[in-house]
């Protein structure tokens, strides 16, 4: 019973997180990882880009890094937001079972 709350509730926020990630992260995390992309390309090979293919392979993973570095805090804090839910719900159970086996042994 000592981390089956906390652990429930992790699992709880980290499936919010995911649908979360979802609908408000995927699309701002490929944005600012191409513009960041853009700019080391341009950095590197001079603005306007051609379209070769190295520019193209690193806006490419940069836009996968921004997906992915938004993916993992998304998912994280929510994650954590439900581990410290559960961690504030445990003492709670904790005390409703006490009081539980006090009234069983009174019986």
């Amino acid at each position: 019973m000592k981390t089956t709350i906390s652990r429930k509730t992790a699992y709880i926020g980290a499936g919010a997180g995911l649908v979360l990630f979802a609908l408000f992260g995927l699309l701002p995390g490929s944005l600012l990882g191409g513009a960041a992309g853009i700019n080391i390309a341009g950095w590197l090979f001079g603005l306007p880009l051609n379209p070769g293919l190295l520019s193209r392979i690193i806006v490419l993973a940069f836009m996968l890094i921004g997906v992915l570095v938004a993916g993992i805090v998304i998912v994280t804090a929510s994650t954590t937001v439900g581990w410290l839910v559960g961690k504030v719900l445990e003492p709670r159970a904790h005390a409703e079972e006490r009081a539980e086996e006090a009234k069983a042994a009174h019986r």
